[in-house]
């Protein structure tokens, strides 16, 4: 399924640039100590962020990131999903890259980011949350390797949290919507934050280059590392290489390890061992007995039952011709890079990044529908009705959502410059746009 899109074939040319930062890694020691940027401002009253009757004065949302934009677009949350506003997350930009270029390990990182996942662009913007109430944004920013509370009357920062090492990454808010986790991607940390204040609660640590994080309702968060995906040793031999890949599940409170998940060994005793265990996105089933999830390299999902602890059922998805089969030119290692599921847990969607689709996909049978061409979808969610599957185009600047029932395209909408993640949120019911925006 051919369609037009950027070139994802990694940079060449910045390689220099990406050996300097990795070799800093090695040398630099310490991770240094992250503290909170500034005074912090009166917080939110608690409560979910997106669950539940919609508060007076609020209206629901969806955040879309322009990674490579450094803006966020506020789309409807369902309907025709048009635009409400945009807000710029780097409003400090200048003195972001001032502090950057004065400092060489940071500088060397910065291009490292650039080199690396950025596929040759400044990485500005990976997840967002909305507070509570709805006044603010909170964004992780992975070039600038901090996260940020964005006022959304005013566009101006509340507060900022620079991450220990020098990327932020995948973001999670707890269910009463008062924390943050953000991975701190070079320091294989997960910080978790008061998400009024950016106060630090706490932390632990995590296997290599921690990613996507989940809070889930029996008071655990998990997190799941995905090792190196910026080297070009992507044969299946070399899969040794990519470090240390696993699941962390911590106590919420106290943030203790309360398990380790090394999916190593539970794909090979599923027959798997050809598959990487770099679990991507994740989507667990309403119950949260089932865990779905994405590997590196491959195009398709598998199914985790968490009491048995193994995986029992594993579906391959078709690939396009089109596909370059050159595994080094799939970015970041991603084949294919986001999963979500119906509320009703029936159906998942998935995004099949480097093959350019989005599918439905019955989850009692793991039948697929329909493939929807669309153009290097980088993640998938939920919208604000639970109706449809919303992914983000990153190769065609656009979202699109996908109706559960049918698997078929119900509506798009032109975003910014490569959007991927995309959250659920509620802003203001009268709010267009920051002051001046």
């Amino acid at each position: 399924m051919p369609s037009p899109r950027r070139s994802t074939t990694r940079p060449r040319r910045l390689a220099a640039a990406l050996a300097v930062a990795l070799a800093l890694v090695a040398t630099a020691g310490g991770t240094g100590s992250a503290a909170p940027e500034g005074p912090a401002p009166d917080g939110p009253a608690a409560g979910s962020a997106t669950g539940g009757p919609v508060p007076a004065g609020l209206r629901e949302a969806m955040f879309v990131g322009n990674n490579w934009d450094g803006t966020a677009d506020v789309i409807a949350a369902r309907g025709d999903y048009q635009r409400i506003g945009r807000v710029n997350v780097i409003p400090d930009k200048e003195e972001r890259l001032r502090e950057i270029y004065l400092n060489p390990i940071k500088l060397a990182f910065f291009l490292g980011v650039r080199s690396g996942p950025g596929e040759g662009h400044d990485q500005f913007v990976d997840d967002m949350y909305a507070t509570p109430d709805g006044s603010s944004m909170v964004v992780s920013r992975p070039s600038f390797a901090d996260v940020v509370s964005l006022d959304l009357r005013t566009g101006r920062i509340n507060w900022r949290f620079p991450v220990a090492g020098y990327r932020a990454d995948h973001m999670a808010v707890s269910p009463d919507g008062t924390r943050v986790a953000v991975s701190a991607s070079t320091a294989n940390t997960v910080h978790v934050l008061d998400i009024a204040t950016g106060r630090p609660l706490g932390s632990f640590k995590t296997g290599d280059k921690p990613h996507e994080n989940v809070f889930t309702s029996d008071g655990l968060l998990w997190n799941m590392s995905i090792g190196e995906v910026t080297t070009a040793l992507d044969a299946p031999w070399l899969d040794w290489t990519k470090g240390d890949r696993r699941i962390t599940v911590v106590d919420a409170a106290t943030f203790r390890t309360v398990r380790v998940i090394d999916m190593r060994d539970r794909l090979d005793a599923f027959g798997r061992g050809d598959l990487s265990d770099a679990v991507r996105p994740v989507a667990f089933t309403p119950d949260e007995r089932k865990l779905y999830f994405q590997v590196s390299f491959y195009n398709g999902l598998l199914e985790y039952d968490i009491a048995t602890d193994r995986i029992t059922r594993a579906k391959v998805l078709p690939g396009s011709p089109a596909t370059d089969p050159d595994r080094t030119t799939w970015v970041n290692d991603s084949r294919h890079h986001g999963l979500s599921m119906s509320p009703d847990g029936t159906k998942l969607c998935v995004a099949g990044t480097m093959d350019d689709y989005a599918a439905v996909v019955d989850r009692a049978t793991l039948q697929e529908g329909p493939l929807v061409e669309v153009s290097k979808p980088y993640w998938a969610t939920v919208s604000g009705d639970g109706r449809h599957c919303v992914v983000s185009e990153s190769g065609a600047d656009r979202v699109t959502a996908i109706d559960f029932a049918t698997g078929l395209r119900v509506a798009s909408v032109d975003v910014g410059d490569h959007p991927q993640r995309v959250r659920l949120a509620r802003v203001p019911a009268d709010w267009t746009g920051p002051t001046g925006s």
